[in-house]
């Protein structure tokens, strides 16, 4: 049997979060459905897995409550549920920036689609930037894409403010996991004085399941914040793992963990 495995995000002012906690968490309990649902007054930010049919009713549920008809989300599949149980947590932001006058509901960047996202990497006038931390850019990113070296989301304002205040003026284009870094790093630009800034819709997920292999500029794998750890084209499980010692994600390939510097032999005996 595989089970599915659903991500959504929405911006969106929020209010009764306590109320909207305690119904999610019982609903998802009583699904089976396991995974992390974060609520915060900007809005939420979802990760699910479990049967089809229970996915489906707890969508329907949250949408109703986010008093929204629809919302985009992304379906993949795994063998097990990569989780171990369902948290609905209430969190200051639902992706951590620092930065509260950044507001996604006012502005975002401009949305580029999987099919458009090739010929953007391709523009020699375009700043393509990951704005995912750096242990997963180690393990794929885009071709020609600048890495900015964060080990947290909240360190890219200070990367911006280094290394890019002097180029408001070019055409900058982002990506992530998901599409929900990227978005609400497009609002931080345009509120920062950038011009022209686009990020790429469902972000790298969306791009994977919609891409040809062939069509493909994407290097590598995908890191993934479940038991999966990875995913690659199609949306399929990696061949990814997480070192015992430090959590580092380790290829077939590696010997030793980068981060910690264990064997892949004494990380497995941890």
């Amino acid at each position: 049997m595989a089970y599915q495995v659903t991500t959504f995000y929405h911006f969106t002012r929020l209010n009764c979060l306590a109320e909207k906690q305690s119904r999610w968490q019982e609903l998802g309990d009583r699904l089976g459905l396991k995974g992390t649902i974060l609520l915060a007054e900007e809005g939420v930010n979802v990760t699910i897995a479990g049967e089809s049919a229970a996915i489906e009713e707890m969508v329907e549920t949250m949408v109703a409550d986010l008093g929204i008809t629809s919302v985009p989300q992304r379906h993949s599949w795994a063998k097990t549920i990569p989780f171990q149980r369902m948290k609905v947590k209430i969190k200051p932001e639902i992706v951590s920036l620092g930065q509260p006058q950044v507001n996604p509901e006012k502005q975002v960047g401009t949305y580029v689609s999987p099919q458009q996202w090739n010929q953007l990497l391709q523009d020699p006038d375009v700043v393509v930037i990951d704005t995912r931390n750096d242990y997963e850019v180690a393990i794929g990113t885009f071709q020609g894409a600048v890495n900015p070296c964060t080990k947290k989301f909240r360190q890219f304002p200070d990367y911006v403010k280094n290394n890019l205040d002097q180029q408001k003026n070019k055409k900058v284009a982002m990506f992530c996991t998901g599409g929900i870094r990227c978005e609400k790093a497009s609002a931080y630009l345009l509120e920062d004085g950038f011009a022209e800034v686009y990020h790429l819709r469902g972000g790298i997920l969306h791009y994977l399941e919609t891409i040809d292999p062939e069509e493909s500029l994407w290097q590598g794998e995908c890191f993934v914040f479940d038991e999966r750890v990875a995913v690659q084209e199609g949306l399929k499980v990696g061949s990814h793992a997480l070192c015992d010692g430090c959590g580092y994600p380790l290829s077939a390939d590696d010997h030793h963990c980068p981060q910690c510097g264990l064997t892949v032999a004494e990380s497995n005996e941890l």
